[in-house]
């Protein structure tokens, strides 16, 4: 017996430090993709299967090719663009019109306009499509509540009172979507069959939530924080705070590699993205700093090669200088 209880502690140990020390992290800068135009860009959006990334784009969508990462197509005549939803079963893209008050839905394999569907709130932000429940959510930040949209009957389905101002969510993809509530230092965990809100989590004294990232296996959130400058680990299934730590200034995106366990959160305010790493799913240190550009504030993974783009502008400073926009790449 004593034997057996030896080789089961020296077996969890092995198993402990295997997961410490997978794939510790050393990104550095690869390349820029120049793209035309400069301007206000919002959140990125990969597409794994059609190999596209869609970058936002003051009131258009740049498309760009992962595989050969050139620019190859244009979604134009939006509103204020802020995210893109992707739900490749359906082979329909949707995109949320901060200033038109709308979604725009897109065909993901020709990139031509399906249909506008007016939401029932303010500056949708965010939006989110949940595959679980069939549904896209948008995260409409002037009104502080989410417009649910069934994807295949593009109908409005719901409307969800969030009791605060959104930021970034997630699906855990199990019936979950969690949203940071900006300015209650908050996160609603929203029941996307009922939509109705299931539970509040605090996440006090770290406040004005932005991006958001999840581990699903180990329902672990993290949310990163303006306001402290922080990246708190929560419990998604408890609200628990299992763990805080520092991060760069003008925190805007999240994202984690579960093949990596590296969590990433890029801050435009200092130009840096913080990556830690999850040593166990409540144990996390920071593995590297990685200078970036200021400005560059949201980000994407690609989960294929792991591969990190982060979208950056420069305005025109006189009448010589046209600005600038471009997608930054990062590899390991």
């Amino acid at each position: 017996m004593i034997k057996n209880l030896f080789l089961s502690v020296l077996a969890a140990s092995i198993s402990i430090c295997s997961y410490a020390q997978t794939n510790i992290s050393d990104y550095q800068f690869e390349k820029k993709i120049e793209v035309p135009g400069t301007g206000w860009w919002d959140y990125l959006q990969i597409d794994t299967l059609h190999h596209r990334l869609f970058v936002s784009h003051g009131d258009e969508v740049n498309v760009i090719d992962v595989r050969t990462e050139k620019p190859v197509g244009v979604i134009s005549g939006l509103e204020g663009v802020h995210g893109v939803a992707i739900a490749d079963e359906l082979n329909k893209g949707f995109i949320s019109n901060g200033k038109g008050n709308s979604v725009t839905v897109f065909d993901l394999s020709t990139l031509k306009k399906i249909t506008s569907i007016p939401v029932t709130g303010k500056d949708p932000d965010c939006i989110l499509y949940d595959r679980f429940s069939g549904q896209v959510f948008t995260f409409n930040g002037e009104s502080g509540n989410s417009t649910m949209i069934n994807a295949r009957t593009l109908k409005v389905a719901g409307t969800i009172d969030l009791g605060g101002a959104p930021e970034f969510a997630v699906s855990d993809g199990k019936r979950r979507i969690y949203n940071n509530i900006e300015d209650k230092n908050e996160i609603v965990v929203i029941d996307t069959k009922t939509g109705k809100i299931k539970s509040r989590y605090s996440i006090a004294p770290s406040g004005k939530a932005s991006g958001m990232a999840i581990d699903v296996r180990h329902e672990r959130l993290f949310t990163t924080c303006r306001n402290d400058n922080k990246l708190v680990v929560v419990n998604g299934l408890t609200g628990k705070v299992i763990e805080s730590l520092p991060i760069g200034s003008g925190a805007d995106g999240a994202r984690y590699d579960p093949e990596t366990n590296l969590i990433f959160a890029s801050c435009g305010r200092d130009g840096v993205v913080t990556i830690i790493h999850e040593d166990s799913p409540d144990s996390y240190h920071i593995v590297q700093t990685l200078q970036t550009e200021k400005g560059a504030r949201t980000m994407e993974l690609n989960p294929i090669n792991h591969k990190m783009y982060l979208s950056v502008g420069k305005r025109p400073s006189s009448d010589t200088d046209r600005g600038s926009f471009a997608v930054l790449v990062y590899k390991m």
